[in-house]
C-alpha cells in the first residue's frame, strides 16, 4: 500500500470504512490487556525464585569482614554489595551507598535534600526565588514528577541519536545559574532506548555550569539491560570523565537491581565524588540507621560477582527478547512504508518508542483504551504531561503474556491507522 499521504480524499474515505470495520470487530473480543508499564513478565519473575532460598536459618549471615547483618550499622552498605553495584556500572565500590529497594527513592531524596539544606554547602534550592532543571525528551515520567512536584521549572531538551541536544545543554547551564540540574537515562534511554555517544558523554564532563550547585542527575538504571548477546551498546564511565575534566563533584550517578533481581525488593545506589557522598551522609545518617543488610547479602550471595549478575541478565533478554521482536515485526509489517509514524529498534533496556503523526498520539491511546488495550498516557514521556506534538507513545513490550502482545500491537497498530486516516481526512 502506498503512504496515506498519497491517497486521494475518496480513497481515505474507502480506507476509514475498512479499518472502523476491523476496529469494531476487535473491541467486540472485549480485551483486557496492559503494556503501559515496564514491568517484569511473570515468566521472568518464577525464573529467580530460587534466590528466595539464599538465606534460610542454617545461613552465616556475617559479612566477610565479619559484621553480622541482622544487626544494626553500615550506613553506607555491606562492603561486597558496594563492589558488586559498583562493578555494575563502572565505579570503585568506595564511591558508592547502597540504598534501598528504589532508585526513585534516592532521586527523590536528592533532590529533596538539595531543596530543604543545599549541595555541598550552597544555598538550599527553596530560598532561591527560581530553580530549573533540564529535560531531555522525550523521557521518563516519574524524573518529570519529582520536580514538579518541588516546583521546579523544567526546559525540554530533544534528544538525539546520540544522546541529549549538547549544544543546548551547554548553553542554558553556562548561562543561567537557575538551572541546578539535568536528569538523565544515558544507556537506553527511557523511552527511546538510545545509549549516549562517548562524545555526549565527555561533553557533560566538560561542562562549565554557572551555578556552582549543579549536578546531572545520571539515571544509569539500564547499565546491564541488553537485549542481545551479539550485540549491545557501551556507556563511557562518567564519574571518571568528570574527574578527568577537572568537574569530580558534578554528577549524582544512581541504580538499582530492580529489573535484574524482584522489582519490589532489588538494591538501589547512589554513587558520587567523596566530598558529594559527605553531603549525603549528613542527612542519611538522620534519616536511617542502615537499608536492609540482609537484602544486600542476598544479592551477593545470589550473584556472587558482575559474571554471575550478567549470565542472569541473559536469562532474562533470552525471554524479554521475543517480544521485542514480536512487537517490531509487526510495525514493521502493518506499518512500514505507510508514512504514519516511526519507531526505534533498540540494542537493550525495557521500551521501544513510537512517534506518531504530529496531533494524534492521544487519540491512538484512546482508541486503544475504548477497545480494551491500556498504553502509557500520551504525553507522559514530557514534563507537565505536554507533548508539544502530540505524537510520542511508550510501548512497553516486557509485561505481556507473547500472545497477549501479539493482540496488543496488532490493535494499536490499526489505532495508528484510524488516526492517521482521521488526521488526513481533515486536512483535505
Amino acid at each position: 500500500m502506498k503512504a496515506y499521504k498519497e491517497l486521494s480524499k475518496e480513497e481515505l474515505l474507502t480506507l476509514k470504512e475498512e479499518l472502523n470495520k476491523e476496529y469494531e470487530e476487535a473491541r467486540a473480543k472485549g480485551l483486557k490487556l496492559d503494556m503501559s508499564r515496564g514491568k517484569p513478565g511473570a515468566s521472568q519473575l518464577d525464573m529467580e525464585m530460587d534466590f528466595m532460598n539464599v538465606l534460610n536459618t542454617d545461613t552465616s549471615f556475617k559479612t566477610e569482614e565479619g559484621t553480622d547483618c541482622r544487626n544494626y550499622g553500615l550506613l553506607d552498605g555491606i562492603p561486597e554489595a558496594r563492589k558488586l553495584i559498583g562493578d555494575m556500572i563502572g565505579v570503585p565500590a568506595d564511591n558508592v551507598i547502597v540504598c534501598g529497594n528504589s532508585s526513585l527513592a534516592v532521586m527523590y531524596d536528592t533532590i529533596s535534600r538539595s531543596m530543604v539544606f543545599g549541595v555541598m554547602g550552597s544555598t538550599p534550592w527553596c530560598k532561591l526565588d527560581k530553580v530549573k532543571f533540564l529535560c531531555p525528551v522525550p523521557g521518563y515520567d516519574r524524573h518529570f514528577a519529582i520536580t514538579e512536584l518541588f516546583g521546579i521549572e523544567m526546559i525540554n531538551i530533544p534528544m538525539t541519536e546520540s544522546g541529549p541536544d549538547m549544544d543546548m545543554v551547554e548553553k542554558l547551564v553556562s548561562e543561567d545559574a537557575a538551572v541546578k540540574g539535568i536528569w538523565c537515562v544515558p544507556k537506553y534511554s527511557n523511552p527511546q532506548g538510545i545509549t549516549y555517544s562517548d562524545e555526549t558523554v565527555r561533553r557533560f564532563a566538560a561542562l562549565k555550569p554557572a551555578a556552582e550547585d549543579f549536578r546531572i542527575f545520571w539515571d544509569n538504571a539500564y547499565a546491564i539491560h541488553d537485549i542481545y548477546e551479539d550485540r549491545s551498546d557501551s556507556l563511557l564511565e562518567i564519574l571518571s570523565e568528570c574527574e578527568k575534566a577537572g568537574n569530580p563533584d558534578m554528577v549524582y550517578e544512581f541504580c538499582s537491581t530492580s529489573k535484574v533481581m524482584f522489582p519490589g525488593s532489588g538494591i538501589s545506589a547512589v554513587a558520587a565524588s567523596q566530598p558529594n557522598l559527605d553531603g549525603i551522609r549528613k542527612t542519611l545518617t538522620i534519616q536511617t540507621i542502615g537499608f536492609d543488610k540482609l537484602n544486600m547479602l542476598r544479592h551477593v550471595r545470589y550473584f556472587n560477582d558482575i559474571n554471575g549478575m550478567k549470565a542472569h541478565m541473559m536469562k532474562h533478554a533470552e525471554i524479554v527478547r521475543p517480544k521485542f521482536a514480536t512487537v517490531l515485526e509487526i510495525l514493521d509489517r502493518e506499518l512500514a512504508g505507510l508514512e504514519i509514524g516511526s519507531w526505534l529498534n533498540p540494542n537493550g533496556g525495557y521500551f521501544i518508542s513510537f512517534d506518531a503523526l504530529p496531533g494524534c498520539a492521544k487519540e491512538i491511546v484512546s482508541l486503544c483504551k475504548e477497545a480494551g488495550v491500556v498504553l502509557t498516557g500520551a504525553g507522559a514521556t514530557y514534563p507537565y504531561k505536554k507533548d508539544p506534538k502530540d505524537s510520542n507513545i511508550r510501548l512497553a513490550p516486557t509485561f505481556p503474556a507473547l500472545d497477549e502482545l501479539t493482540q496488543a500491537t496488532e490493535l494499536f497498530t490499526l489505532c495508528v491507522k484510524i488516526a492517521s486516516v482521521d488526521k488526513f481526512l481533515a486536512e483535505k
